[in-house]
């Protein structure tokens, strides 16, 4: 018995819907390029408690100037090495990390973005936040936020980029490194929105 061939009119429009879907997700980049957040100097309200999520240059230093500016602020770095201490941590000149301590969470267990939320909700939850100030890259900020918000669908997010040194350069956009790492946290926004962000191993 012999198998039929596939019909040609069926592979075209197979084709016809993998050229939309492609079109599609290329446009969306575009536009998850264009909407990356620019780096904010704002100040946030007094009281807030502020996650800075670990992973690159600058973030920490952020969170700890944040710190510094408002004494009844409290500090979350999430995401941190089980073996790294305070004293060990990137931090700006003229800040005395140690004096701020009794303010500062290390947090430890979180692995992934999706932990660093569940992370950072336990932390809220614990010290009665309703208000978080949200410090990582601004390409990692809208997966970070979407995160966060199923965590604590009720809290009070604000976004404070910060901008890693590739995006900072004169047309950023043409340089092959600085696209992939891009494409790649595109990605990783589809499957969060598409609800297959791992699980970290060890959180609940």
């Amino acid at each position: 018995m012999t198998e039929r061939p596939v019909p040609r009119r069926f592979l075209r429009r197979l084709a016809a819907a993998a050229g939309v879907v492609l079109l599609a997700l290329l446009a969306g980049f575009v536009v998850f390029l264009a909407r990356l957040p620019a780096e904010s100097r704002a100040a946030p309200p007094d009281g807030t408690g502020i996650v800075v999520l670990t992973g690159g240059a600058g973030r920490v230093a952020e969170g700890l100037r944040l710190l510094d500016r408002d004494p009844s602020a409290r500090l979350l770095v999430s995401g941190v090495h089980h073996a790294a201490a305070l004293a060990e941590l990137d931090r700006p000149e003229g800040i005395d990390a140690a004096a701020l301590a009794p303010r500062i969470t290390l947090g430890r267990r979180a692995t992934s973005t999706r932990g660093n939320a569940e992370e950072a909700a336990a932390w809220a939850r614990a010290h009665g936040l309703s208000t978080l100030v949200v410090v990582t890259a601004g390409y990692h900020m809208p997966r970070a936020l979407l995160m966060l918000r199923r965590e604590l669908p009720q809290a009070r997010l604000i976004a404070h980029p910060v901008t890693p040194a590739p995006f900072r350069r004169d047309r950023w956009w043409l340089s092959p490194g600085v696209l992939r790492l891009a494409a790649g946290e595109y990605v990783k926004l589809l499957a969060a929105l598409a609800g297959l962000a791992p699980a970290d191993r060890g959180m609940s």
